[in-house]
């Protein structure tokens, strides 16, 4: 029960105050003229302004409310090193009984796992929540269990309660671990870059220096070891081996006494990108389609294209005088000799020998394939004549010989079975208009030799053939007329999709690659694709996790060709895919998660937020304090022992107005002591007379 008086004013308080000044005037006037009865008159006037303010006692039944204590327990991966998890449940066993020995007090306990995608563990994102759930005035204090490793701190709660931290983990913890301090997202194939590492001792070590042998692998190359100082910035020089998807990891052999070996390998993934492709297109007789391969290869900014083209026949007598044929001589034994091992490309449209490029330029072509280059052959009429490059040192390399034969009718282009499941012609057959491809009216008889035919043309004759040689790439387009798709003849046809394709398969893009195992990863998800050319379709695929676990995974058929499966990853970290001879290594998150980039725990993050609460952080190792209360504005901390403060909150739930007189008794009062002070007055002043 409480009592308080309230007023409830008959008239406005500014008309009540008026009143009050005029009757502190009137009183004024009466002691002035010396009149004995003037208190009688203030009480009067007092009295009446009373009433007219119309005082009464409130009562209100009130309901005391109990103290709530919020308890954050930090149940991430980086709590279940060491005994850390053993000292978590029982500090919340201490807090448990110690608040449910306090009257009038309730414990509130949440959980806090990992942050989805890698995000860490967000304690005070889970603390603000949790305030948000209970009423303000309730809250007597917020205790946090966890090794002090958040990544939230920015979130500050608005706490009316102290913040008390309790730090798990022991003062003679120490770990390992590899720093990876800046990783670029692309870098140029071939070129050497710098990769900033450090390979550190954090928390009380056994050793401040020394030596670590540090193993380096690009994907699935063989591993390297270096050994390398300890505690100290690296630069390491890197070259990517291929274009798209470099995984480069790193690691150290486990220690003993360390608190986990979960950081002790890193990954960066970097896409190598050309600087350059360098391309030589060599063209023969001028024809409609000429211009197809330069303005593909024109068209895109990163290719530097050298367009040889023979214009005039040596056998052509004209008159006209060799040193006025052109502004200057073409460099031909500088392309063809000297620097033919900086192309990426050698394309061959519609050319014939004609006695230009002498056969030992030629052979050095072949070498060139031999060795990792790449030859693109578009075929006219001339590719069965006598002066055919068929009929050169290239023909060794060549997947298909003419029979000199031309067919020119109309036929539209097919792809093969195999060109179904091949990546340089899966799927095109989708882009197709109504009615179909557009169609060709030229294509030289060949015959395959070898290698791949991908597509075909009337009776099924080769259209298009691709070929590998030693470390190099081959292929022929047994057709002049792909230049009709790209003028919309009869709907046209995907041509700059096919050719850009095809140029690409040539450079040996990993995404174009035949026989192939990647993977996709989204978040947590990861999607296993296994492109195939064999007519029986691939085992399962075997999966490392990171922390050793293996078990294959069945890969069912999604289109021709190509298998998926989808995995959700039980954990971050590095997997190893294995299928067959092909590996695969996928980084899901960071390869150490960010749980455990800073495994040593330590209250410094939280202590400014707890110390503007007046709380404070306090280690968990020699036992867990005392809970006591204390005053609001009072310091929480002490030795042994943290602090909450009681709030006293109640609810109303009954109030009671009583005024002190009814209106009549004032009126009564006020009259009474008039006519009192009245008579006084009456009486001296006929004393005096």
């Amino acid at each position: 029960m409480s009592a308080t008086v309230v007023f409830a004013p008959l008239v406005g308080w500014p008309l009540l105050l008026a009143a009050g000044g005029i009757a502190l005037l009137v009183v004024a006037l009466a002691l002035w003229r010396g009149l004995s009865g003037w208190w009688l008159r203030a009480l009067a006037l007092g009295a009446l302004i009373l009433a007219l303010a119309n005082p009464a006692l409130q009562q209100e039944v009130r309901q005391n409310l109990s103290d709530i204590v919020i308890l954050i327990v930090d149940d991430s991966a980086s709590q279940g090193l060491g005994d850390r998890r053993a000292q978590t449940e029982a500090a919340v066993a201490a807090v448990r009984a110690e608040v449910a020995q306090m009257p009038n007090t309730e414990l509130r306990i949440r959980r806090v796992g990992d942050g989805e995608e890698d995000a860490g563990t967000l304690v005070m994102t889970a603390l603000s929540a949790a305030l948000a759930e209970e009423p303000r005035a309730r809250v007597a204090g917020a205790i946090v269990i966890t090794d002090g490793r958040v990544h939230d701190a920015g979130v500050v709660p608005n706490l009316p309660a102290p913040l008390q931290v309790l730090v798990t983990g022991r003062a003679a913890d120490w770990d390992r671990r590899i720093v990876v301090k800046n990783a670029p997202a692309f870098a140029i194939i071939g070129e050497e870059f710098k990769l900033d590492l450090r390979i550190e001792d954090v928390g009380a070590p056994p050793t401040a220096a020394g030596e670590v042998a540090l193993t380096i692998a690009v994907d699935t190359e063989a591993p390297t070891t270096y050994t390398v100082p300890l505690n100290e910035d690296l630069q390491l020089p890197v070259t990517l081996p291929h274009g798209g998807a470099n995984v480069i990891q790193f690691s150290v052999a486990p220690v003993a006494g360390e608190i986990t070996d979960r950081n002790n390998a890193a990954a960066v993934q970097i896409n190598g990108v050309r600087d350059r492709l360098r391309v030589l297109l060599i063209s023969g007789e001028p024809y409609a389609g000429e211009r197809v391969w330069r303005n593909l290869l024109k068209s895109d900014a990163a290719v530097d294209l050298v367009h040889f083209t023979i214009l005039r026949p040596p056998e052509k007598q004209d008159g006209v005088p060799v040193d006025e044929l052109s502004l200057i001589a073409f460099p031909t034994r500088e392309l063809f000799v000297e620097k033919i091992k900086e192309f990426d490309l050698i394309i061959f449209d519609r050319y014939r020998m004609r006695g230009i490029l002498p056969m030992s330029y030629i052979e050095n072509i072949v070498n060139y394939v031999r060795g990792g280059g790449t030859v693109l052959v578009a075929a006219g009429p001339e590719f069965g004549a006598v002066d055919s490059l068929y009929r050169s040192p290239l023909a060794e390399i060549l997947p298909v010989a003419p029979t000199a034969q031309v067919i020119e009718q109309g036929f539209r282009p097919k792809i093969t079975d195999l060109g179904r499941r091949h990546p340089v012609t899966e799927g095109l057959e989708a882009a197709a208009p109504k009615g179909g491809w557009g169609r060709w009216f030229r294509l030289i008889e060949v015959k395959k030799l070898a290698g791949q035919t991908l597509m075909s043309g009337p009776n099924d004759l080769p259209l298009l053939v691709l070929n590998r040689v030693d470390q190099g790439r081959v292929a022929v387009l047994a057709s002049d007329q792909a230049w009709l798709w790209g003028r919309g003849y009869e709907g046209g046809g995907p041509q700059l999709e096919l050719l850009r394709r095809l140029a690409y398969w040539m450079l040996k893009e990993p995404e174009l690659e035949e026989e192939t195992l990647t993977a996709e990863v989204k978040g947590e998800a990861m999607t296993i694709i296994r492109r195939s050319l064999a007519d029986t379709a691939p085992g399962p695929v075997t999966v490392t996790a990171p922390d050793g676990t293996v078990f294959e995974l069945a890969m069912p058929p999604v289109a021709p060709g190509r298998y998926e499966t989808v995995l959700q990853a039980p954990a971050l970290g590095l997997y190893r895919l294995d299928q067959g001879d092909l590996t695969r290594v996928v980084a899901v998150g960071p390869a150490a998660p960010r749980e455990f980039a800073e495994t040593i725990a330590s209250g410094e993050v939280l202590q400014p937020l707890a110390e503007a609460t007046r709380g404070g952080v306090t280690r968990l190792e020699p036992g867990t304090p005392d809970i006591r209360t204390v005053a609001e504005g009072r310091v929480a901390l002490g030795r042994g022992w943290i602090g909450i403060t009681p709030r006293e909150a109640y609810l109303t739930t009954e109030v009671n107005v009583v005024p002190f007189l009814p209106a009549w008794a004032w009126l009564v009062i006020a009259a009474g002591l008039a006519v009192v002070a009245w008579l006084v007055e009456g009486r001296k002043g006929a004393k005096a007379a």
